[in-house]
């Protein structure tokens, strides 16, 4: 299973209002689950927003943080060939300036077969802290210090791996 990889990005803001998204910190974790990649990232552009409130990124940890064309080279070196798997991932890759393969990628915000075994709506979009909670019983995304993007790359893997086999029978019986 070396060939699955689970990602999950932390931003903030920058520009007016931070309103422009910058990547703030990358984690990568195995199909196992153990953290192949957890950086800070120095964003290209100046931060006016940090979003600790959900990105749980300080002022500090950008400090001596991997700069952006670095940090960029490091990540799509390791996602090169191998299967993606993240919740809304289409905002990772945006926040990378990159698309992976469409064939090679797995978005746990959009597989009917794991809202139906969390008991929402097929069609439904639900958040990451959601799913986990009502598939299993596990709380995430806790406390006032914001995200924790290697906890949530771990959950999204787990995830996966619940709907694993009858959602890859379903994609090579459509391609």
């Amino acid at each position: 299973m070396a060939n699955y990889l689970a990602i999950d990005c932390e931003m903030v803001g920058a520009g007016p209002k931070g309103s422009i998204s910058q990547l703030a910190r990358c984690s990568i974790v195995s199909y196992d689950g153990d953290v192949v990649y957890d950086k800070f990232i120095k964003p290209s552009m100046y931060v006016t927003d940090f979003r600790t409130r959900w990105s749980g990124i300080r002022p500090k940890d950008l400090f001596k943080a991997t700069p952006f064309v670095q940090a960029r080279k490091e990540i799509l070196r390791l996602l090169m060939g191998k299967i993606v798997i993240g919740h809304a991932i289409h905002n990772d890759f945006k926040a990378l300036g990159y698309t992976h393969p469409a064939d090679l990628t797995r978005d746990t915000s959009k597989i009917p077969l794991l809202n139906l075994k969390a008991g929402f709506g097929e069609k439904e979009c639900a958040s990451l802290k959601r799913l986990t909670k009502a598939i299993f019983n596990r709380d995430i995304q806790t406390g006032k210090k914001g995200h924790s993007s290697v906890e949530d790359a771990k959950a999204t893997m787990e995830l996966y791996k619940v709907v694993e086999e009858e959602w890859e029978r379903t994609l090579a019986s459509t391609s």
